[in-house]
This record gives structure tokens, C-alpha cells and sequence, in this order.
């Protein structure tokens, strides 16, 4: 386990359309395992790589809403309008500058990791906060070997071994789409 640290919190970022236990899982392995004081759950209106939600914006915040009532550190934000941008980078600056949060882990999934170098200002962010990565089924080996990776050399970044997650928003969706 890593050492608790002052005011140290985590994001989970994304459009969470919709929300399901995997988010909650390992929000609170997070907790635990790092060792963070909160977990704030970061919801786009808008995710920039993707065409448009499933659901709208008002129903994601309240089913995210209700998937945390029952827990103490798990918080929501939504800052896309506060700081007009949806980028990670923008949101990652605010909270530094603005909330002066110290000690950020993000916290992403193995295949997002895979994915992280055509984010905007990639480099920035993972020189500005510490990654934390959750393993997802198919992506741990391209994780591991990601650019991302390789530029962090094994710093700056925590690998979870956590128990495979079979839920995701994408299969969520498909299902809904299947079922109407």
C-alpha cells in the first residue's frame, strides 16, 4: 500500500453515461488502497472523443448522485461550464491553481492508459498529477507498453491488481440499445 498523504485526493474524469458499479468498485479500492481522502467523480457534459451521450447530461449527474449517496468520500464535480473546457489538462489546472489540491492521483483505466498520448497536453498531465491505473480485461500487456508508460518510466504511475471488471458503460449501452 502507498503512504497516505496530506490533502491527497483522486479523479475519475468521464462522462460516466451512464454510471454503474464499476466506477463505485474502484473508487473505493482507491480509497483504500492509496490511501486518499477523497474521490471526486469528474462528469463531461461533452467527452471530446466521442460523438454524443447516451444519456443526458441532467440524468448521468442524478444517477451518479444517487450511486454515491451512500458514500462519505466519493464527491461529484462538474466543471465544464466554470472553467469552459472538458479537457483533463484544464480541469487538472483548475483544482492545482484555483482549490489548491496538492497530492491528485488520476485514476483510469488500463485501456485508457493505452490511449492517454492523444489526449491534449498528455505530458503536462502526467507530470502534473500521479496516475492510477486499473487493470481491464485486454489491455494490461498495452498498458504496460503504452507511450504513456514508457515516458513515465514506472514513475509517477500506481498499477492496481484488481479483480477484472466485466461492467462497462459501452456494454451498458449496447444492452439498452439491444432491449428498445
Amino acid at each position: 500500500m502507498v503512504k497516505s498523504l496530506n490533502n491527497s485526493i483522486g479523479l475519475l474524469g468521464g462522462s460516466f453515461d451512464p454510471v454503474h458499479k464499476g466506477h463505485l468498485f474502484i473508487s473505493k479500492i482507491a480509497l483504500k488502497k492509496i490511501k486518499l481522502d477523497k474521490i471526486y467523480w469528474v462528469i463531461a457534459e461533452k467527452n471530446p472523443f466521442k460523438k454524443k451521450a447516451h444519456f443526458s447530461f441532467k440524468d448521468r449527474l442524478s444517477l451518479a448522485k444517487k450511486a454515491i449517496k451512500n458514500s462519505k468520500n466519493i464527491h461529484i464535480l462538474h466543471l465544464d461550464k466554470k472553467i469552459r473546457s472538458v479537457r483533463t489538462i484544464n480541469i487538472i489546472n483548475y483544482l492545482s491553481i484555483k482549490r489548491k489540491f496538492k497530492n491528485i492521483h488520476f485514476i483510469v483505466g488500463s485501456d485508457i492508459l493505452a490511449e492517454l498520448h492523444k489526449w491534449k497536453s498528455w505530458k503536462k498531465i502526467v507530470k502534473t498529477i500521479k496516475l492510477v491505473v486499473f487493470y481491464r480485461r485486454g489491455y494490461g500487456r498495452k498498458s504496460k507498453q503504452s507511450i504513456v508508460a514508457k515516458y513515465l518510466k514506472n514513475k509517477n504511475i500506481i498499477y492496481i491488481n484488481n479483480k477484472p471488471i466485466n461492467i462497462s458503460s459501452t456494454i451498458l449501452r449496447k444492452k439498452l440499445k439491444k432491449n428498445s
